[in-house]
C-alpha cells in the first residue's frame, strides 16, 4: 500500500480526530426515537349479519366483478373510464408526487456535494509615487474551482421516520387510487344500468300509451254507436295522454345519464349519445354472491386500507417531530483550488482544505418543539379514530347492501305475480268490454294498474342491479387487475423501504398490496 504523505503530524492530528468522532456518531446512528407502528387489531363480527349461508360461504369474486354483468359494451365504457376518467388522472398524479415525496426523502439519508467554479478580472486602481508619477496595478485574472459537502448522520433517526412517512403516504396514495377507480367502476356501471332502464321505461311507457289510444279510439266508436258515453272517452283519452306525458321526463332523464356516462370516461356529453341510442337489455347480475366474512373488508376495502396507511404515516411522524428535540450532528468539508490562470488549477495552484463535524443543539424553543411532538401524537389519534370510522363505514355499507338486495329481489318477486295478474286483468277486461259485458271502469282501472305493475317491475330489475353494484363497491371490488402497473409500488422488505428494480424478482414493477 502506497504511503500517505501528511505534511505534518500537527495536521494529521485533527483530521484522525474528526474521522474518529465521525465514525462514533455513525455508531450512535442506529438510534430512532419515537413510537414504532403495529397495525391495530380491531374485534371484527365473525359473519354478516344479513348474508343468506351461501353468501357468507367462499371468497367474494371482487376482480372485474362488472364483466359478470355479461354486457360486452358496459365493459368497453369501464375500460375507457379507467384509461380516461379526470378524477382517475389526478389520483395517478398524486401517486407520482407521492412516491417523487419518497424519492425525494431517501436523499436525506446520504451525503450533499456541491461543486463551485469561478473566473474574475480586476484591478487594484491606481498608485501615486513619490514623484507624483501614477501607476496602475493589474488587470490580473483569478480562477477559483472546488466542492463543498455537508453530511447530516441522523443520530436520532428523524429522517429515517421522514423516510418511513413518506414511505406510507406513498402507499396511501396508491390505495387513494384504487379507491377511486373502484368510485369510478361503480358510477359507470351504476349509469349504464340506469340508461338501460329507462329506455326499457320509454318502451313500456310507449307501448302502453299506444293501446290506450287503441281503447280511446274502440270508445269513440262506441259512443258513435250509443253503446259508451262520452265521459268514457274523455277518461280512455285522458288516461292515454297521461301516459304519453311520461315520455319527455324518460326521455330527459336517459339524456342526462348518458350526459353523465360521456364525462365519467372523459369524453364531452353528448360523445356516447350515437352508441347509447339503441336500446338494450338491462344487466342482470347471477345471483346470490358471495360476501365472505367481515374480516376480509380489512384487505379489500382500499379506503380502509388508506386510512389504515394513513395512520402509520401519522406515527411515524411522531418519530420525527421527536428527533428534532435531540441535538443534530453533520459532518461538513471544503475543497478549494485557485490560480491566475485556468491551467493552475490542475497545477502550481493554492489549495485549501476544512473538514469537521458541526453540532446542533436546541436549547431554548418557547415549548414550540414538544408542541410539535403532542400535535403529531393528536394527528396519530385523529388518524386512528378515522381509520375505525372506515372499517364501521365499511361494515355499514356490506349489511345494507345484502339487506337492500334481499329484499328487492323480495319485492320483485311480487311484483312480477303483480304484473302477471293486472296483464291477465286488462286482457279479459277489453274483451269483455267490446262485447259489452263489462263496463270501460274496469277497462281503465285494469290499463292502468298494468302500466304502474309493469313500470315498478323494471324498476326493481334496475334496484337489484344497483343493489349488487353497491354491494361489489361495499366489498371493494374493482381496483383488481386495473391499477397500472407501470410504476413499482413502494414495499417494504424488513430492512428497510426501497423501489423494486428489474432484478427483484419476476413481479418487479407490478403494484402488489402492501400488508
Amino acid at each position: 500500500m502506497p504511503a500517505i504523505d501528511l505534511r505534518s503530524r500537527r495536521t494529521a492530528l485533527p483530521v484522525a480526530r474528526a474521522f474518529a468522532l465521525a465514525m462514533a456518531a455513525v455508531t450512535l446512528a442506529g438510534c430512532v426515537v419515537g413510537p414504532d407502528y403495529h397495525k391495530p387489531n380491531l374485534t371484527m363480527p365473525a359473519k354478516w349479519g344479513n348474508a343468506k349461508p351461501a353468501e357468507n360461504d367462499g371468497a367474494p369474486q371482487l376482480s372485474k366483478w362488472w364483466t359478470r354483468l355479461g354486457d360486452p359494451m358496459l365493459d368497453e365504457l369501464v375500460d375507457q373510464a379507467v384509461a380516461g376518467n379526470l378524477d382517475v388522472a389526478a389520483a395517478k398524479a398524486r401517486v407520482r408526487e407521492a412516491r417523487a415525496t419518497y424519492r425525494q426523502q431517501v436523499g436525506t439519508l446520504f451525503p450533499v456535494v456541491d461543486a463551485s467554479a469561478s473566473a474574475t478580472r480586476s484591478a487594484n486602481g491606481g498608485k501615486v509615487s513619490d514623484s507624483g508619477d501614477i501607476t496602475v496595478e493589474g488587470p490580473f485574472n483569478s480562477f477559483q474551482a472546488g466542492f463543498d459537502a455537508s453530511w447530516e448522520l441522523d443520530l436520532f433517526g428523524a429522517n429515517r421516520r421522514g423516510i418511513e412517512a413518506a414511505r406510507y403516504g406513498a402507499q396511501a396514495a396508491d390505495e387513494e387510487l384504487r379507491d377511486t377507480l373502484v368510485t369510478l367502476i361503480g358510477d359507470v356501471t351504476s349509469n349504464y344500468v340506469a340508461a338501460r332502464g329507462f329506455q326499457a321505461r320509454l318502451d313500456l311507457a310507449r307501448r302502453t300509451a299506444a293501446s290506450q289510444r287503441e281503447t280511446a279510439g274502440l270508445t269513440r266508436t262506441k259512443l258513435e254507436a250509443g253503446a259508451a258515453s262520452a265521459v268514457d272517452v274523455a277518461n280512455a283519452t285522458g288516461q292515454a295522454a297521461s301516459t304519453e306525458a311520461n315520455v319527455p321526463a324518460l326521455e330527459s332523464q336517459l339524456a342526462q345519464t348518458v350526459h353523465r356516462l360521456s364525462v365519467l370516461t372523459g369524453q364531452p356529453p353528448t360523445a356516447l349519445a350515437d352508441r347509447m341510442k339503441k336500446a338494450k337489455p338491462i344487466p342482470t347480475p347471477k345471483l346470490p354472491i358471495p360476501a365472505g366474512i367481515p374480516a376480509d373488508i380489512l384487505a379489500t376495502r382500499p379506503d380502509v386500507r388508506m386510512a389504515e396507511r394513513q395512520l402509520a404515516q401519522s406515527t411515524a411522524l411522531i418519530g420525527q417531530a421527536e428527533a428534532n428535540r435531540y441535538p443534530a450532528v453533520s459532518l461538513v468539508g471544503s475543497v478549494a483550488t485557485s490560480g491566475v490562470h485556468i491551467g493552475d488549477l490542475a497545477k502550481q495552484s493554492s489549495i485549501s482544505w476544512s473538514f469537521g463535524p458541526t453540532l446542533t443543539l436546541p436549547v431554548f424553543q418557547g415549548g414550540q418543539l414538544q408542541a410539535a411532538v403532542e400535535i403529531a401524537q393528536a394527528q396519530r389519534d385523529q388518524s386512528f379514530v378515522a381509520y375505525r370510522a372506515s372499517v364501521l363505514t365499511a361494515l355499514e355499507d356490506v349489511e345494507n347492501a345484502l339487506v337492500a338486495l334481499a329484499q328487492e329481489r323480495a319485492r320483485r318477486a311480487k311484483l312480477a305475480t303483480a304484473s302477471a295478474s293486472y296483464r291477465q286483468a286488462s286482457t279479459l277486461s277489453r274483451a269483455l268490454y267490446e262485447t259489452g259485458a263489462a263496463s270501460f271502469l274496469d277497462v281503465l282501472v285494469a290499463e292502468r294498474s298494468l302500466y304502474t305493475a309493469e313500470d315498478a317491475l323494471i324498476q326493481s330489475r334496475i334496484d337489484i342491479t344497483n343493489d349488487y353494484i353497491a354491494l361489489n363497491k361495499a366489498l371493494g371490488g374493482g381496483w383488481d387487475g386495473i391499477v397500472d402497473a407501470s410504476r413499482p409500488e413502494i414495499v417494504d422488505t424488513g430492512t428497510g423501504p426501497h423501489l423494486p428494480r428489474k432484478s427483484d424478482g419476476p413481479n418487479a414493477g407490478k403494484l402488489a398490496l402492501v400488508p
